[in-house]
């Protein structure tokens, strides 16, 4: 027997989830500082290291604004009733996808297609 989560398990699950970005976002900040390209105390490879690590650190700062806008989209659902249904066919989510993705949208079946 399975049991149903309510909306204020996934409330509770996307808002800590926020904080967890929030957190990461800030512990990460100064890797995503401008690179100085000073010769003198820096190698060549060395720059070129530091310059992919921070594009890496710019990468991951994109995935995290879309996933927080992802949440925030979740979280304006629960509170106009929509949270659970899919946009396209307007079924419900099935629990274990919500559980996996508790920003998903979209159905399995729709999500397929």
């Amino acid at each position: 027997m399975t049991v149903k989560r309510s909306n204020k398990y996934y409330q509770l699950l996307l808002e800590a989830r926020l904080i967890e970005i929030q957190a990461q976002e800030s512990t990460n900040a100064d890797s995503r500082d401008t690179v100085v390209l000073d010769q003198t105390s820096v190698g060549r490879l060395s720059r070129m290291d530091a310059m992919q690590q921070q594009a890496m650190a710019n990468a991951t700062r994109q995935n995290r604004t879309t996933e927080v806008l992802a949440i925030e989209n979740a979280l304006l659902r629960l509170e106009e009733g929509e949270y659970g249904y899919c946009e396209d066919c307007g079924d419900d989510i099935p629990e274990k996808r919500l559980e996996l993705t508790p920003t998903a949208i979209r159905c399995v079946s729709c999500a397929k297609s």
